[in-house]
């Protein structure tokens, strides 16, 4: 009598038992990061003068808040006003210092309130949103007098992102 038969299924009901074992670790390994708490948030978005009216230069702030143990840095942001992207974006890192465990404002980009490719909106809204796509985390220390700025690898659980609404001034 052959008893390889019974060993073959058991090894491979063995094998499927661990493989389907590793499928449910990887799920529940992804839903616990896609819960996770980004460390590095935008807290607040800063547009003055408040009420802008047409053709406004408008200065533009974030106050980003790093709950890391480590400084961020290399801040990679999209900016868009009434869901349009500001072009000026796309090709810019700011290397502004983001203390562990602090907030920080950082200064943007200055803006027109409405542009050619940007008209009055009907409403008379500036709807203004702020994400931050990437960031890393940085060691900056001082060696022989000069200032070193060490990546340390990229912040998780980016982008995040926050809102503005301005109410537009009639001039």
């Amino acid at each position: 009598m052959n008893n390889s038969a019974p060993q073959c299924s058991l090894s491979v009901l063995v094998t499927a038992v661990i493989v389907i074992g590793l499928l449910i670790a990887s799920s529940l390994s992804s839903q616990e990061d896609s819960q996770a708490t980004p460390q590095l948030t935008v807290e607040k978005i800063s547009v003055e003068p408040v009420n802008p009216g047409p053709d406004t230069l408008c200065k533009l702030r974030v106050t980003l808040k790093n709950a890391g143990k480590e400084i961020a840095s290399q801040l990679d942001f999209r900016v868009s006003i009434n869901g349009e992207e500001l072009a000026v974006y796309r090709n810019q890192l700011f290397m502004f210092p983001v203390e562990p465990e602090q907030t920080a404002e950082i200064k943007l980009y200055n803006f027109w309130s409405t542009e050619t490719s940007r008209s009055m909106p009907k409403d008379g809204k500036l709807n203004i949103e702020v994400s931050l796509i990437g960031a890393q985390w940085m060691k900056i220390e001082t060696e022989e007098e000069v200032e070193v700025w060490k990546p340390l690898g990229p912040v998780d659980h980016l982008p995040v992102a926050a809102n503005l609404t301005l109410e537009m001034g009639k001039s």
